[in-house]
């Protein structure tokens, strides 16, 4: 159970003189103060019985409303302990004040329109893709904090696989999400870290062979007639490029601008982690630039025409909108493109970034260096791609076999 007091709190001394009165509450040794909107000579106060002392003019009043603050914290407490085992400070201050303690799907929908508010719209898409579904599968039942445990994840997990017919690593996906909400509201002092239920529940991911062109296959997709200034040109020159250029992710490449390019290096500031990385342009990506170079460019134009020179794209979701239509035509055309250059397997722009990754590798590269340019906050995450080129040399080594 919190504890509660009515304290003087010192440091915040009025320059008349007098002092505020805050309502103190204790929860697992963590304090929350609510100011009561009233302040006292401390010659007043009356610290054993904590009370206003009867030489104030107001002491019946003023005691009368501090029995009231006092008593309704004690209430909200009992109140809060019968809908749910853990009481945080904060959510007491919020139920003593008049303000209704959040259900788990209130808080998620919080954290998702945080998320918008930050302009981070496709995170913001995923995470309300992630909390539809789930409110879908609670119902219309109060969910509080603690009925997401061990057990009920399992029992979700259950439902993606069985009525929703998603695969291990969707699920990973939709559960990685429920895991941050949780982890916000740790930090935020709603939810003990202690009871985080994914400390006894373990996503699940299936590795998958990530797509990728080999030397042979890139030059044929590079050599391909195409007629110039069509899309297919454009985005079969978007592909290349990327695959000679650490991989840059599309988002990236639609908002390159020549005010990026130096003759040599092009600066990119990664729109999905915000990294800054400068690269210099090898050959073939510096021959696939002079094909958009002609008179009249200005520094703030687009390198590559798919985005409107003249449109405001400060909107994030109007930016988000435009890439999306540009990368699910991209990837129409890549399959066309794959085909006429006689690539058998499945390709869409991410395989770019897969592309390069293994071609650098290939030709020497060091891991760290391969991790910086492709923006990876972390080398475990590029090291997926050194497996796969240890994979080929392994191969390699079967000739002795034969």
């Amino acid at each position: 159970m919190a504890s509660t007091k009515i304290v003087l709190r010192e440091n915040k001394a009025k320059t008349n003189g007098e002092v505020p009165l805050y309502l103190r509450i204790i929860k697992d040794r963590k304090a929350k103060f609510i100011s009561l909107g009233i302040a006292i000579d401390p010659k007043f106060w009356d610290e054993k019985k904590l009370v206003v002392k009867k030489a104030h003019p107001n002491s019946g009043r003023l005691n009368k409303y501090l029995a009231k603050k006092m008593a309704d914290a004690v209430d909200a407490a009992l109140d809060l302990q019968t809908e749910s085992e853990y009481i945080s400070p904060k959510s007491l201050k919020e139920a003593i004040m008049g303000l209704t303690t959040m259900s788990f799907i209130q808080y998620a929908k919080q954290y998702r329109d945080n998320l918008e508010k930050k302009g981070k719209i496709g995170t913001y898409d995923k995470a309300n893709a992630v909390i539809s579904k789930l409110e879908e599968f609670i119902g219309n039942k109060a969910f509080t904090f603690d009925e997401v445990t061990p057990f009920f994840l399992k029992r979700y997990e259950e439902h993606l696989r069985t009525v929703k017919k998603n695969s291990t690593n969707t699920i990973h996906s939709n559960l990685k999400v429920i895991r941050r909400i949780i982890n916000e509201a740790i930090a935020e002092d709603l939810f003990p870290a202690e009871k985080n239920p994914f400390l006894k529940y373990k996503l699940k991911w299936e590795n998958t062979e990530k797509a990728f062109l080999n030397e042979e296959e890139l030059e044929s997709l590079a050599n391909l007639q195409l007629v110039e200034g069509s899309m297919k040109f454009h985005h079969r020159n978007l592909y290349v490029f990327a695959a000679y250029t650490g991989g840059l992710r599309i988002s990236d490449i639609c908002l390159l601008k020549w005010s990026n390019f130096d003759g040599e290096h092009i600066l990119v500031n990664t729109m999905k982690t915000g990294s800054i990385v400068s690269i210099k342009l090898p050959k073939k990506a510096l021959e696939i630039l002079d094909l958009y170079r002609k008179d009249g460019l200005k520094p703030s134009d687009f390198i590559f025409p798919l985005l409107d020179n003249d449109r405001d794209y400060s909107d994030p979701k109007v930016l988000f909108t435009a890439i999306s239509s540009i990368t699910a035509y991209t990837n129409t055309d890549l399959k066309d493109l794959a085909k006429a250059a006689g690539i058998k397997q499945h390709i869409h722009f991410h395989t770019s970034r897969h592309t390069w990754a293994t071609r650098a590798l290939r030709k020497g590269m060091r891991i760290e260096y391969v991790s910086k340019l492709m923006g990876h906050s972390s080398i475990k995450t590029t090291q997926v791609y050194a497996k796969i080129v240890n994979e080929e040399l392994d191969k390699a080594m079967d000739v002795f076999d034969l």
